[in-house]
């Protein structure tokens, strides 16, 4: 495989030339991510191109400065469809992307949706992901095991993206409050549920810097939090540092979805008590090799049940495993994770 043109795009300020589209094969590959950063996002750009290589097909990629931010994308969608590109892989920072996807689809290109489903039916072609609401359900269940009777009286800190409504965030989200047995109104928005237990809700945007003032934030509302909700596990380490600097480490519950290396290790710590691991390595493979195939013969994908949803899998790593849910340990989860 010869890459002929990766480009990260550093955010909406940044100045990024594309005064020369470079042409592609009729079976190159775009990746679109929320950004370059986190190491969920690094090792899907890994596995699409190791992918690509092995299919022996061009690839671009491209990145966001940070999640919710989707300018950057918009300008990546465009600029692939004007390189002649097959097909768009694409991990979503929010719907402002929707136009842009139905576009690129109105011109043949294929577009598949990464780890976030797309909030318009229409924008993509199919979703390779984790189900991210049971994801969500998975840690929401064990953390309501592991406080027993204490958790009808549960004060419980919700660290989201933003407040954006962004599909995984919002599916992750409410999947926790429901498997703690949090009644959730409207599954469509953050915030809709009226259980007094949850303390409220603070953009973490992703990383450990918002994680941290995120809990700080929510430990002046209410000091006594003893559950913390985390949309990734870069987030749960800042939610971990902040509990720590106010000599609360041992306070809290805390839990999180993502499954990579370094999160896996901090359950091993005791920092994380559980996650529900995903498998970003199979989901850009797959996507790449959908698009390989729509590239061939036209072929769009679709699973056994004409579905356009493909569930790449969900696994809770823990320690401390609970009856009625399945688990691995951290050391077992060491052997899987990714990043």
């Amino acid at each position: 495989m010869k890459t002929l043109f990766k480009a990260a795009l550093l955010g909406a300020a940044a100045t990024v030339a594309f005064a020369v589209t470079p042409a592609l094969a009729a079976d190159s590959v775009c990746l679109i991510t929320k950004n370059n950063t986190n190491p969920f996002f690094v090792k899907m750009k890994e596995g699409a191109e190791a992918k690509a290589k092995e299919l022996g097909i061009e690839i671009q990629a491209f990145a966001g400065k940070v999640d919710g931010d989707a300018g950057p994308q918009i300008e990546a969608i465009e600029n692939c469809v004007a390189s002649g590109a097959k097909g768009i892989l694409i991990t979503a920072s929010n719907d402002s992307v929707i136009p842009a996807l139905k576009e690129a689809r109105a011109k043949g290109l294929l577009v598949i949706a990464l780890d976030t489903p797309i909030g318009d039916a229409e924008a993509a072609d199919s979703t390779f992901a984790t189900d991210n609401f049971q994801a969500g359900v998975l840690i929401g269940k064990w953390a309501k095991a592991q406080l027993g009777d204490k958790a009808a009286t549960a004060k419980i800190g919700m660290l989201d993206i933003n407040k954006d409504n962004i599909s995984v965030d919002v599916l992750r989200d409410t999947g926790f409050l429901t498997g703690f047995g949090i009644e959730v109104p409207d599954g469509k928005v953050l915030g809709s549920e009226k259980d007094p237990r949850v303390i409220g809700h603070e953009t973490s945007n992703a990383n450990p810097e918002g994680g941290l003032k995120a809990v700080e934030n929510l430990l002046a509302k209410d000091p006594d939090m003893n559950v913390i909700y985390t949309i990734n596990e870069p987030a749960a380490e800042g939610a971990y540092q902040a509990m720590k600097a106010a000599g609360k480490e041992n306070q809290a519950i805390i839990v999180s979805v993502d499954g990579g290396c370094p999160g896996v290790q901090n359950v091993k710590a005791g920092v994380i008590g559980a996650t529900s691991m995903q498998f970003p390595l199979l989901m850009a493979s797959k996507g790449v090799e959908a698009i390989a195939a729509f590239a061939k013969d036209g072929t769009k994908p679709a699973n056994s049940e004409g579905l356009t949803f493909f569930n790449t899998g969900v696994q809770l790593i823990t320690d401390k495993p609970v009856d009625g849910l399945d688990s691995k340990t951290s050391e077992e989860g060491l052997k899987l994770c990714w990043g």
